[in-house]
């Protein structure tokens, strides 16, 4: 006889897992389809996931992609909930910064008067 995989909610396993703060935020993700399990957008936070789905789902401007290895049954400290899932997603893009800008705040008149004799007749920055 074959044995059925676990199961638990997807928007309790987001919760266990340490994703988001609460479970209502988690199910107001799922709902709002913002979450795919194997590559289908998740519609209801009741939908079954177990141990081998593969989650995709954006958070904090990063895209995150995470296969799950277990269901847990409480959301634990941040090593247990670490435990329940294998992170699969790409390495962040980092942004170059703008050094021109950085910081600065509002030009002084000098910085004006700089930026003005930069710019050409047409209002735009000649490429250096």
């Amino acid at each position: 006889m074959s044995e059925e995989r676990p199961t638990i909610r997807l928007d309790k396993w987001l919760w266990h897992a340490r994703f988001f703060k609460s479970r209502s935020l988690a199910a107001g993700v799922v709902s709002a389809g913002k979450v795919r399990v194997d590559g289908t957008p998740a519609s209801k936070p009741a939908r079954a996931v177990g141990p081998g789905d593969v989650l995709t789902f954006a958070k904090e401007n990063d895209v995150k992609i995470v296969k799950i290895l277990d269901c847990g049954s409480r959301r634990g400290p941040a090593p247990e909930a670490h435990a329940l899932y294998e992170d699969m997603s790409p390495e962040p893009v980092v942004r170059q910064k703008n050094p021109r800008f950085e910081g600065k705040g509002r030009p002084t008149k000098k910085d004006r008067r700089d930026l003005s004799s930069r710019l050409r007749d047409d209002g735009s920055f000649p490429l250096e």
